[in-house]
């Protein structure tokens, strides 16, 4: 059947693509500005991840005050630690505030720059768009990242990534192979064990991983940083908390989580690995209620092998794997995104801006923090080009 040519629609102001917190952000601020935009957002509802794809304990990692998004703070009678109901809500309040009415259902199939014309093409669904700017802000968690482990089709019990994951109470007195041991994989075991499970975390990169507590002498881990790493080079701070992590959480390497050779803002920094912050997973490894064990080499019909010859059975297997960026598969821009990695070729802080009008919102590898810089920026450069543009019209005219 042949497909009907679509009508372009003309988008005046800047397209901006996911209405995750990044687009909110970005749109909010473009309104702050006097900016009109528009937002495509592929599912029926804003915040898709945050709604759909997370588990229910889920809180925001780090203080309330640095996941603020602009020119609206967190209620005041909400946690330090919000909940993922709370932020939720924060979100949809954020939207009503500024009159944010995404198109949802809207995936974007691809967008191109046409050069003849100067503007943007982007095809979503049943339609197409013109416009100037477009702004990519679909996030580092668009898709779940699943790995190839050998035979993964012959083990017969469930297997689950922690996208569809929501909590324990079906696991309840089975055994269970987490996956994965960041901050969700953590957190997942934690839930899973508190449930009454009986679980197992495989801890690859040959067991090393920086586990840090969350708060230190009462104070955010990461608030204290901050603080720190505006006197102090990222090695003694590195120290510091490797001190202070011994001296709360011990040893980790006596519970088979050996630390890595380089500190843990040293590894940000340079790889943009996160470190785990624990919310009580420590415990419970030390306590022997979860086992760590390494890394599978295949699955078996009922369980798994792992890499150093073991075999054990498995009701259940919840890969904690994480998520990737998809932009490398519709932004048909070579120069501004990685093919490799799906981020921006330029590191932050200069990660934000593209040629030809494209710009990023989120992909700083630093949360919702670097969301909010993100967008002020990406704002700031397109409000300026706005106001040069519509003054030239009024000279014209």
């Amino acid at each position: 059947m042949i497909r009907k040519e679509l009508s372009p629609v003309w988008v005046p102001g800047p397209l901006i693509i996911g209405a995750g917190p990044s687009g909110l952000a970005v749109c909010a601020c473009l309104k702050k500005r006097g900016v009109p935009s528009l937002i495509l957002e592929k599912d029926d509802c804003l915040a898709s991840l945050w709604k759909l794809k997370t588990y229910d304990r889920l809180r925001l990692h780090l203080p309330k005050m640095f996941c603020e998004l602009p020119y609206m703070n967190f209620p005041s009678d909400f946690p330090a630690y919000p909940t993922k109901q709370q932020f939720i809500s924060y979100l949809e309040d954020y939207a009503k505030r500024f009159s944010i009415e995404p198109m949802f259902g809207q995936e974007v199939r691809w967008a191109k720059y046409d050069r003849s014309l100067g503007l943007w093409e982007v095809e979503a669904n049943e339609s197409k768009f013109l416009c100037r700017w477009i702004v990519v802000a679909t996030g580092e968690n668009a898709e779940p990242v699943v790995p190839e482990i050998a035979s993964m089709s012959n083990f017969g019990g469930r297997l689950m990534h922690t996208s569809v994951y929501k909590n324990g109470v079906d696991f309840r007195g089975s055994k269970v192979l987490v996956v994965g041991s960041g901050n969700s994989g953590m957190e997942v075991s934690l839930d899973l064990c508190n449930s009454g499970a009986q679980v197992s975390l495989v801890v690859r990169d040959k067991g090393e991983l920086h586990i840090l507590p969350r708060e230190i002498f009462g104070i955010s881990t990461f608030a204290l940083s901050m603080k720190l790493l505006k006197w102090f080079p990222v090695c003694l701070v590195d120290r510091f908390l490797l001190l202070c992590s011994r001296m709360i959480l011990g040893d980790t390497g006596k519970i088979g989580i050996k630390r890595p050779e380089f500190g843990p803002f040293h590894l940000k920094n340079t790889t943009g690995k996160t470190p785990v912050l624990d919310v009580g997973a420590v415990a419970k490894i030390r306590s022997r209620e979860v086992k760590v064990v390494c890394g599978i080499r295949r699955f078996t019909a009922k369980g798994v092998e792992f890499v150093n010859g073991e075999v054990d059975d498995f009701d259940s297997v919840i890969l904690a794997t994480g998520y990737r960026t998809n932009v490398a598969s519709w932004l048909k821009d070579g120069n501004f995104f990685s093919q490799k990695d799906g981020y921006p070729k330029n590191p932050f802080p200069n990660n934000w801006k593209g040629e030809d009008g494209v710009y990023s919102v989120g992909f700083t590898r630093r949360g919702l923090f670097g969301a909010s810089f993100d967008a002020q920026r990406v704002a700031e450069d397109i409000a300026r080009q706005w106001k040069s543009q519509t003054k030239h019209l009024h000279l014209d005219l």
